[in-house]
């Protein structure tokens, strides 16, 4: 158990260091309002029918790519051939708006809380409250185990 934990903690460890630069991106390259694809492709001076016939497609079709990409439904593959044409390379990456471990570690505290409410809760009807010093230690505990268990993100962990 130990070592899968620290694999773990390895694994989100070499990502975080990954994701670093990538989270200034959204605020510091924001997608232009007409979408990449028409701005390069203006910015070179090109037109769509142009474009259209360095990817071996009509102009309508770049048209129509030009918008998808706009509204957010342009396919990956599409986009790559688009920016293979406008000699780009297409940049593709999730990037966390929060460290990794800090998920992993709220997501294991709120099953612990959900556990540990649950026997509190039980504990009180028959009579036999915990201190709330008792609590934490539990709370403190089972947040701990939960983090390195498998299926930590399923709802309805016990």
């Amino acid at each position: 158990m130990v070592d899968r934990r620290r694999t773990q903690t390895r694994a989100r460890a070499s990502l975080e260091g990954r994701f670093e630069a990538w989270r200034q991106l959204p605020a510091q390259g924001a997608r232009p309002h007409g979408g990449w694809i028409r701005a390069i492709r203006e910015a070179l001076g090109m037109t769509a029918e142009e474009l259209a016939e360095r990817m071996g497609v009509s102009q309508p079709s770049v048209t129509r790519l030009e918008r998808s990409e706009r509204d957010s439904v342009a396919r990956l593959d599409t986009l790559i051939r688009a920016a293979d044409a406008l000699e780009c390379d297409v940049v593709y990456a999730l990037v966390p708006r929060r460290p990794l471990e800090e998920m992993v570690t709220d997501q294991a505290r709120r099953r612990a809380r959900e556990r540990v409410e649950q026997v509190a809760h039980t504990m009180a009807l028959e009579d036999q409250a915990v201190a709330d010093s008792e609590l934490a230690k539990q709370l403190a505990t089972l947040t701990d185990f939960y983090r390195t268990q498998p299926g930590l993100w399923r709802h309805g962990l016990g």
